[in-house]
This record gives C-alpha cells, sequence and structure tokens, in this order.
C-alpha cells in the first residue's frame, strides 16, 4: 500500500492517521508493540459484533516496517469540530453526545477485559507510593463491578456524525467492560485536562441527568481515572492529576 498516495488525517506521537479511497489507516510508530496493535484491532472487531455504530475493521498488517490497522472510512464531520463551528448549539450537541455513550452502555461485550483489571495495573504503574496505592486498589474493590461496554477515551472528537445523520464512535483502544460511571468519569478528566471546564460541567451534569446517576457516585470514580492518567507520564499534568488522587482518595 502506498502512503504517499494517502492523505494525512492526524498526526501523534505514537501514530499517523491516514485516509486512502475507503479506508482508514491508523499507522503506528516502530517502537509501537504487536501486542498493542492486535489488541486494538481485537477491540475493534468485538465491539463491531455488538451492532453498536463502529468502522469495520479491514486488515492488520505492516506498512514500510511499521504495524497499521485498515478499517472502514467514515464519511462525516466529529462532534468536536461541530462544537467549534457552531458553538451557540454547543449543549445540543452534548446532548447527542451523552444519548450516544448511554446507548454505548447499553451493549455488552463478554470478550473484552475487565475495566477493574485495567485499573489495577494502571495504579500499580503510577508512580504512587505504596500508601497511596493500597487506597486507590481498596476503593476500587468497593466500587460495583458491571459488564457495561466501555470506550475509555469517549471524547467528541471520536464521535463522527454521517452526511445521514448516524453517528459512528471510532477509535477503541482503551476499550473495557465495566462500570458506566468509570466511563463517564474519564469523559470528564478529558475535559479537565484540556482546560474546558464548561465542557467537563455541561457533560458530567448532562450525564448524570440522562442516566440518574448521582454525581456523588461518578465522583468516586476520579481519583481512580487520574491515578491512571499517571501512567502516561505528562509532566504538565502530574500537579493536577495528583491533587485529584489526593482531594478524592480521602475525601
Amino acid at each position: 500500500m502506498d502512503l504517499s498516495k494517502a492523505t494525512v488525517m492526524a498526526v501523534r506521537p505514537n501514530k499517523t492517521v491516514y485516509r486512502y479511497e475507503d479506508v482508514t489507516i491508523k499507522v503506528m510508530t516502530p517502537e509501537y508493540s504487536a501486542c498493542d496493535v492486535l489488541n486494538e484491532a481485537m477491540n475493534l472487531a468485538i465491539v463491531q459484533e455488538t451492532g453498536f455504530r463502529v468502522p469495520t475493521l479491514r486488515e492488520v498488517r505492516k506498512i514500510d516496517g511499521c504495524w497499521a490497522i485498515i478499517y472502514d472510512y467514515i464519511q462525516g464531520v466529529s462532534l468536536d469540530k461541530m462544537m467549534t463551528d457552531d458553538p451557540k448549539n454547543t449543549k445540543a450537541y452534548f446532548e447527542r453526545f451523552v444519548d450516544l455513550q448511554i446507548e454505548m452502555h447499553s451493549y455488552t461485550a463478554d470478550r473484552l477485559k475487565y475495566h477493574t483489571d485495567k485499573m489495577k495495573m494502571k495504579i500499580n504503574q503510577s508512580g504512587l507510593d505504596a500508601t497511596q496505592r493500597y487506597d486507590l486498589h481498596m476503593r476500587l474493590d468497593g466500587l460495583p463491578k458491571h459488564k457495561k461496554l466501555c470506550h475509555g477515551d469517549y471524547t467528541p472528537g471520536n464521535v463522527i456524525i454521517t452526511p445521514d445523520d448516524e453517528a459512528y464512535v471510532i477509535d477503541w483502544s482503551h476499550a473495557t467492560q465495566g462500570n458506566a460511571s468509570a466511563d463517564a468519569a474519564r469523559t470528564y478528566l478529558r475535559h479537565k485536562l484540556a482546560g474546558r471546564d464548561d465542557y467537563a460541567e455541561m457533560y458530567m451534569d448532562l450525564f448524570c441527568k440522562k442516566s440518574d446517576t448521582a454525581r456523588q457516585y461518578v465522583q468516586k470514580w476520579l481519583a481512580i481515572v487520574a491515578s491512571s492518567q499517571l501512567v502516561k507520564k505528562i509532566p504538565e499534568q502530574r500537579d493536577f492529576l495528583l491533587s485529584w488522587v489526593n482531594f478524592f482518595e480521602f475525601e
């Protein structure tokens, strides 16, 4: 496959995303492990089988020595761009965003890894001291275990609206089965880390109202998802994440 004929859609620290004819090609950097690539492809295949609207996986292969995941190109515009281009209707877009997430949580995918198992591993890799890790593990063990389909990085940028007004969710590398409120806490955190407190609070209010979930219940997951983000070792995020871990750990 000749990538010189493809269009670059996005460049990230460890991947470049191309469009080539009717497919999307996600090309990883050379250090990206085969296990991680195959896990992401498997996640997409598993979610696809649920019937939830996601791109169809085509193949996994190497291109110029780098692993690549190839799946259907979804023609459309992201909700993030729609919000940016039409800010006066931001709340309406968030209404749809939350409705779609609640629909996603109505599905189950038994072959996905459990969210709690993933969080336990992340806590152990967070760099926090033994006392903090122990407290976070105890908090996690005390929270209800569910089997709902969770995206793990559900943001407006990962929702594509087609010309026919169908909504598709992309980028399933972090998918798990678990508690919907953990997934919501992660989305809330992503908005806070992006400096969009207005988006974060609008999202939280709508999610809790539409799902009939107490805000305090979602907040129980915030220290856990903040500790999992520490694994990425992004210096400019560390103090903010530690403040969340410490506050919600002992609140």
